[in-house]
């Protein structure tokens, strides 16, 4: 998992990433790999959570990540559709993917496959840099 966060300049110390995975099967959602021969070609992460403003729960995709060498063959998609399908088995209404407004690859992508363009997301630090946990 590391490797493959990795080819796409995400990059994340085994010992880190370690950590982070049981707390991120903590909370309500899905992490789902996606393997063939070797070593992950994509993974997805996705949770949910109810909101003030929809009736149905919300879900968020905070990592939908393809090897680079492996896109193209329909991956993505697949991943796409496993966590559409647990997010709306959990009651949920909606994905919501951010994904940067410029033209790319993840945005196309979005777009073709049913997301739409609905405003822009902040991000706020709640720590000074280099702060850890």
């Amino acid at each position: 998992m590391a490797e493959l966060l990795s080819t796409a300049g995400q990059a994340v110390a085994k010992d880190r990433l370690a950590q982070r995975l049981p707390a991120l099967l903590d909370q309500p959602g899905v992490l789902l790999i996606a393997e063939e021969w070797g070593p992950p070609s994509g993974v997805i992460a996705a949770h949910w959570k109810t909101v003030l403003t929809a009736d149905l729960k919300v879900g968020s995709i905070s990592m939908l990540l393809v090897d680079p060498e492996r896109r193209r063959n329909g991956i993505a998609r697949l991943l796409l559709k496993a966590a559409s399908q647990a997010a709306r088995s959990a009651g949920c209404g909606e994905l919501i993917l951010d994904a940067p407004a410029e033209p790319g690859d993840l945005r196309a992508f979005c777009l073709a496959t049913g997301f739409v363009r609905t405003g822009e997301a902040f991000t706020r630090a709640l720590r000074k840099r280099g702060a850890q946990d």
